[in-house]
């Protein structure tokens, strides 16, 4: 394969992750690193560090066009990244003296639990109760709904935030974006509406990457000739992807969810195991 050949098949299949990472807030990185490392063979430490710098593209691609529309709730995000950026620097640093393989088949656990649980019957975000830390810090918000403005209160904000640091952990350690633990612990834990959610962890994956790649570059992980397809690829996707969320169904947005994580989980487990992930 030609490296015109290699450029343009990256560039498609970084697309594609793009289109997924925006559609359902995990950042493109869980197809992107699979595809690099398993099918075309490409070093997993360069390919955990193109993928950051996608994820990036993706929170940059999105993240404008789910807050000009009310969707992505700022005060949230920004809260939130406190606890994700520091889990990233730590996670970034722990790269090269801890073993990812046990923790993949722990994290791909973990997600199979999620799946199933993001398909159960979505709770009702108008029915409740305002938590007095959410309420001191603002976080409560509202978003567009076919009827009109739609208002939720933010629960469990401590257990979120602590959550968060573990998903930024996640993000430097294996190079994922870690968009998956972000939705999942505003969705299910914070009760923060699904479409909320995930626009809110697209404009929050950005800044998460963003504190680790600097340390990935520092250690040589990152190639421009393989970050600049996969980076222009991925925002060509995200911006797609903003503009199908805005008119999809919550319903079919979990369902979508729940694959893509499904696959990521699976493939998470079989390279902890197989000893694909060092």
């Amino acid at each position: 394969m030609s490296v015109l050949e290699f450029s343009v098949v990256v560039y498609a299949v970084s697309a594609v992750a793009g289109f997924l990472g925006s559609l359902t807030g995990l950042g493109g990185g869980v197809v992107i690193t699979p595809v690099l490392t398993l099918l075309l063979g490409v070093d997993f430490h360069f390919a955990m560090g193109a993928t950051l710098v996608s994820v990036i593209a993706t929170s940059s691609g999105a993240a404008a066009a789910y807050v000009k529309e009310g969707f992505s709730n700022i005060r949230v995000g920004m809260f939130l990244e406190i606890a994700t950026t520091l889990g990233a620097v730590a996670g970034a640093h722990l790269t090269a003296v801890v073993p990812t393989s046990a923790l993949a088949v722990i994290f791909g656990g973990v997600l199979l639990y999620s799946v199933w649980h993001t398909l159960q019957k979505p709770f009702d975000p108008s029915g409740s109760e305002p938590d007095p830390l959410a309420t001191r810090l603002k976080l409560d918000g509202s978003y567009p709904g076919s009827e009109g403005k739609i208002r939720y209160h933010v629960q469990r904000v401590k257990a979120g935030f602590s959550l968060m640091f573990g998903a930024g952990l996640l993000s430097g350690l294996l190079g994922i974006g870690s968009g998956a633990m972000k939705v999942i612990a505003m969705d299910q834990v914070m009760r923060i509406p699904f479409k909320v959610s995930t626009t809110t962890s697209n404009f929050m994956i950005g800044v998460t990457a963003a504190a680790s790649t600097g340390v990935y570059l520092s250690h040589g992980y990152i190639a421009p000739g393989l970050a600049m397809p996969v980076m222009l690829g991925v925002l060509t996707g995200s911006v797609a992807g903003s503009r199908q969320l805005m008119g999809t169904g919550t319903r079919v947005l979990r369902w979508v969810f729940a694959g893509v994580v499904g696959v990521m989980a699976a493939e998470m487990i079989y390279n902890g195991i197989s000893g694909g992930m060092k």
